[in-house]
């Protein structure tokens, strides 16, 4: 009876990423709006994940990548992204499947989502509970920013309307 139940944590997490992918379309159609900048943290092992070995020896588990100012070719296509970036002033190209994605901030507009990586494919493993994708407020987005999400088992997801993000 358990493997005919609908995962809505899946479900959940992958409208979100959804999110993100919509939100880089419109960057690599139309730019950055004034003030909007993307950290995107990956993570580097995951299958699919292209990126320079010197990069992968230097962040073996996770990197957090900034798309503000200096970023090109962003690309995005259903189920990945590809930019290119400056490391110590080398441009160098990326290629991120959604999948790998586990963070997505926009600090302007006070916006941050958190996932588990998950690998194609993995519709069979159970989802854990304290691990499914969140909407952090602004002042819980700062705080879970400087905590390595590894080692963060005591925070559960918290349901947070978007309505607390809009301005009024």
């Amino acid at each position: 009876m358990g493997q005919n139940r609908l995962d809505y944590e899946r479900l959940c997490a992958d409208a979100l990423r959804g999110v993100v992918r919509r939100a880089l379309m419109q960057v690599a159609d139309k730019g950055l709006p004034p003030g909007n900048h993307f950290l995107i943290t990956f993570k580097t092992g995951h299958p699919g994940v292209a990126m320079p070995d010197y990069l992968r020896e230097r962040y073996p588990d996770t990197i957090s990548v900034m798309l503000q100012y200096e970023f090109w070719n962003l690309e995005v296509e259903d189920d990945r992204f590809s930019v290119s970036l400056s490391f110590s002033e080398v441009r160098e190209h990326l290629t991120i499947p959604f999948l790998a994605v586990t963070a997505f901030v926009d600090p302007f507009a006070k916006f941050q989502l958190k996932f588990e990586a998950q690998m194609e494919g993995d519709a069979t493993a159970p989802a854990k509970r304290d691990k499914q994708p969140t909407v952090l407020k602004p002042a819980e987005a700062a705080k879970a920013e400087a905590k390595d999400d590894a080692k963060d088992k005591s925070k559960s997801g918290e349901v947070v309307t978007l309505d607390a993000f809009r301005k009024k």
